[in-house]
């Protein structure tokens, strides 16, 4: 059993914030999960997601003020933040005195960065650069963080390795996470900070992401509707179950690396890309649905492919994705089919 570590998890009512705080919990850690439970997408799903940890709807309504889970007690505590709170984050951070964050609050979505641009300097960059300050005063000594892999963008070179160039990002997402990884190398160094950034690779699964491909064909088909077929399907995408993702980062939390460097970076994705057409014949199968397809050209901001060369986190830290994908969306399907009551 590893000792029990006191663990801030930002983001904690997202689709990975959620698994990794079970994951967490189940490990015997003290959670503290923190959100600001913005309405990008249906606060409604962020809501339920807290209520599987014990966080109810009335609690999780009002910010700087935390509550412990009912299932959980305090094992398990939630308060509503925004990151970019320069006087409520420290406070926190004092008074919790954690060993290690894992910091995935975002401003998520590639598209909607084109729309809505100030979202992602507020919560990527000054939110960001908040908790490294507070990282840095509050002596944490381990940071995990969210990247992305969209910080490869058009690039031909596959499957995608941590040492390649990444200065062309083709959406402003895409750019603030390459200045996370940025701002993370310029603190390990001065501060003696130990960060690890996560270039994140599609993720899938239960409880995911209504703005993400799995959930919008899945909610189309079943009502009949037609599904957005960007580039008429010539897309391919390294779509990584939410379980080898959470295992992922609950290593890099709590265990120690082979790597004795004190800024890590690391792809985390399935390793196994998959074309779109693909993927939707997949989803077809398990639905018994034939899909209404209407194809439309490539999308501004969007990448041609993604595939991750995972070497470097299977060294350091034993990474082995285990799910495939007509696996996992057979486990997305029933989760969907029950939480919607298809």
């Amino acid at each position: 059993m590893t000792q029990s570590k006191k663990i801030l998890v930002t983001g904690a009512a997202g689709f990975i914030g959620y698994h990794l705080c079970e994951a967490l919990i189940k490990q015997g850690h003290h959670v503290i999960g923190l959100d600001n439970i913005n309405d990008y997408y249906d606060v409604n799903l962020k809501y339920a997601r807290l209520s599987e940890l014990g966080i109810t709807k009335e609690a999780a309504t009002v910010f700087a003020e935390k509550s412990q889970s009912t299932l959980h007690g305090p094992n398990m505590q939630f308060i509503r933040l925004n990151l970019e709170d320069r006087e409520a984050l420290p406070k926190l951070f004092k008074r919790f005195n954690f060993d290690m964050v894992c910091n995935l609050a975002a401003q998520g979505g590639v598209r909607y960065s084109i729309e809505n641009p100030e979202a992602y300097i507020d919560s990527n960059i000054n939110g960001f650069l908040n908790i490294l300050e507070c990282c840095r005063h509050h002596n944490v000594k381990r940071l995990v963080y969210a990247s992305s892999s969209s910080v490869y963008g058009n690039s031909d070179e596959t499957p995608f390795k941590e040492t390649a160039n990444v200065d062309a990002p083709i959406s402003l997402y895409a750019a603030t996470k390459k200045s996370n990884e940025l701002m993370a190398h310029t603190y390990s160094h001065l501060y003696n900070i130990e960060t690890i950034g996560l270039r994140f690779f599609t993720v899938y699964g239960p409880w995911g992401r209504p703005d993400m491909a799995m959930f919008l064909f899945t909610d189309a088909i079943i009502n009949n509707k037609p599904i957005k077929v960007f580039n008429t399907g010539n897309l391919s995408r390294d779509f990584t179950y939410i379980d080898d993702i959470v295992d992922g980062v609950v290593n890099t939390l709590i265990k120690n690396s082979k790597n004795d460097n004190l800024y890590k970076l690391y792809n985390i994705g399935n390793g196994k890309p998959v074309q779109l057409i693909d993927f939707i014949a997949s989803l077809e199968k398990v639905l018994d649905i034939t899909a209404i397809k209407k194809m439309l050209p490539m999308q501004a901001g969007d990448v041609h492919q993604t595939f991750a060369d995972t070497t470097r986190l299977e060294h350091d830290y034993n990474y082995k994705p285990q799910i495939a994908v007509d696996k996992g969306i057979k486990a997305f399907v029933l989760w969907y089919k029950g939480f919607y009551n298809k």
